[in-house]
């Protein structure tokens, strides 16, 4: 570790617990622009004349840019003020989801869907920023606040795209989130608090960093693994579902998607109790129950393959399971992420969320290719295979305590 580090600045006067709510809703709305491309991919299809296997590589591209802009951008929250840096981002997003809804061919969208994807990190640096601005005693419940509105985003934005998508065609949803966007930068401008470098290294530094911090933090690894899985195996169901729902066992529109998306947004309300839970109980045991919710999602996911009403209902509940499984362990890891450093939040946040996406992207080609061959049910056997995968990284003895670290000594009273 650098020489040059300094402790971070001492939570602002007067945030009191509004500043949270703001930081939730700039995350939900700055996520939804990587999540909303998926349920425009028939739309796209049709209407460049290619084949919807095909069109799916936008969701891939967005986010591969995405892990590339978590890798190259997110360190530099430990080296720069944040509000600028965060701001500065979504200017840019703001200008690449304009350059999309013009895209004149399919070849300039998945260009501008890329840069979309690298600009759209700003959740990943909030997220630290809020964990510095509340004690270790509140840290699990405020990640928990931030990402209620990152799950709001990602589930909402599919029935936003949906929805605009099939009214008044897939352009208008990106012309509408560059507004949003922009709007988004003005308000942060003014509101989020100044706070001062944790570091003063170089950017290859921090770079170099990250790597090493993947490397030695055991518990970051773990964090990666959990999260790797089932987010894939998230990113495949999600995908595929586009195809699914609008080709000939159910021959509905994309709007059908983003109704499913709004049922699924139930889940943005187990996040903030995930972060109680968290508190309580440590973040091991969360990410067991929500391995477990996964493996019982794949199960009912495959109802979808009877069609009719009763497969839309087994698609909601599963989709609705598979939310919640990926969003509390979401909550969970990151709290495990967000003690073992203070100084290194962003760094460690960005190995964390760089394998993340790099694991939901493989998911969401996987998923593609595996209903493009196969059909649904191999889409849920992915999913099961995703959550059997996860459950190989929960510790063989007793499960972390809230704030135990490993070789710390484990307590001898066994009191109740």
């Amino acid at each position: 570790m650098s020489g040059k580090d300094h402790p971070r600045t001492p939570t602002p006067a007067g945030t009191g617990r509004r500043l949270p709510l703001l930081m939730a809703l700039a995350c939900g709305v700055s996520v939804a622009n990587v999540y909303f491309p998926q349920a425009l991919i028939p739309l796209v299809a049709r209407d460049f004349g290619i084949a919807p296997a095909t069109a799916a590589v936008l969701a891939t591209v967005t986010q591969l840019g995405y892990a590339v802009g978590l890798f190259l951008l997110v360190p530099l929250g430990d080296r720069l003020p944040r509000r600028p840096l965060i701001t500065g981002l979504l200017a840019v997003t703001s200008a690449a989801l304009l350059a999309a809804g013009l895209a004149p061919a399919f070849g300039p969208l998945l260009a501008a869907g890329t840069v979309v994807g690298m600009a759209t990190v700003v959740p990943q640096l909030l997220l630290p920023m809020a964990a510095g601005l509340v004690g270790p005693d509140r840290r699990g419940s405020v990640i928990g606040t931030l990402q209620a509105g990152l799950i709001g985003g990602i589930l909402l934005a599919r029935a936003f795209g949906g929805v605009l998508g099939e009214h008044l065609g897939w352009r208008t949803p990106y012309l509408v989130a560059a507004a949003l966007t922009a709007l988004l930068a003005v308000v942060l401008v003014v509101s989020l608090p100044a706070t001062a470098p944790a570091v003063q290294d170089r950017y290859p530094t921090l770079l170099v960093d990250t790597l090493r911090m993947l490397r030695d933090e055991r518990q970051l690894r773990r964090s990666v693994f959990f999260q790797v899985t089932v987010f894939g195996g998230f990113s495949a169901a999600w995908t595929a579902l586009a195809l699914l729902i609008t080709g000939p066992r159910y021959d509905m529109g994309t709007q059908a998607v983003g109704l499913l998306a709004l049922i699924g947004a139930g889940s943005m309300f187990c996040a903030p109790a995930a972060g109680r839970w968290v508190d309580r109980f440590g973040a091991d045991r969360v990410n067991l129950w929500c391995v477990l919710a996964a493996l019982a999602a794949a199960a009912v996911l495959t109802t979808g393959l009877l069609g009719g009403a009763a497969g839309l209902v087994g698609l909601a509940v599963g989709l609705l399971l598979l939310d919640v499984a990926v969003q509390c362990g979401q909550v969970a890891n990151q709290a495990r992420v967000f003690a073992l450093r203070p100084e290194a939040r962003s760094r460690l946040n960005t190995g964390y969320m760089t394998c993340a996406f790099l694991g939901g992207s493989a998911g969401s080609w996987l998923g593609a290719h595996a209903f493009a061959a196969l059909g649904w049910g191999a889409v849920c056997g992915l999913v099961a295979i995703a959550a059997c995968l996860a459950s190989a990284g929960y510790p063989a003895g007793r499960p972390r305590r809230p704030g135990e670290r490993a070789g710390q000594p484990q307590p001898t009273s066994t009191a109740r």
